[in-house]
C-alpha cells in the first residue's frame, strides 16, 4: 500500500528506514488472506489496522504484489519479509506488519 509522504514525520518510521532515498515511495508491506481491496478498506476503517495505513494509506500498489498472489500461508509469511527487505534495499521507505 502506498503511504503519504507525511509518514516520514513519524520517528518510528524514520528509524526503520535509515537508508531511505529521497524521492522514493513510502509503502506498507503486509500479508492477508483477504482480497487486498477489502483489506485496505479494513485498515482505513480501523479494523485490525496498522496505524500507519489508517493514518497515511493512500492506495494499493498492485504491481508490487500481484505477481505473488495467491500464495500459501508459509510462503506468504516469508515473501512479506523478503519483499520488505528488497524494497528497503531499493531505497523505499517501508513499514512491515
Amino acid at each position: 500500500m502506498a503511504l503519504s509522504d507525511e509518514v516520514w514525520n513519524e520517528p518510528a518510521f524514520r528509524k526503520a528506514n535509515p537508508d531511505y532515498v529521497l524521492g522514493k515511495p513510502f509503502v506498507y508491506v503486509g500479508m492477508t488472506g483477504l482480497d487486498p481491496d477489502l483489506r485496505f478498506d479494513r485498515h482505513k476503517a480501523g479494523v485490525q489496522a496498522n496505524r500507519f495505513v489508517t493514518q497515511y494509506g493512500l492506495h494499493l500498489v498492485p504491481q508490487l504484489y500481484e505477481v505473488y498472489n495467491p500464495m500459501p500461508y508459509e510462503a506468504a509469511r516469508d515473501m512479506e519479509v523478503e519483499l520488505a527487505i528488497g524494497l528497503r534495499e531499493a531505497g523505499f521507505g517501508v513499514w512491515q506488519a
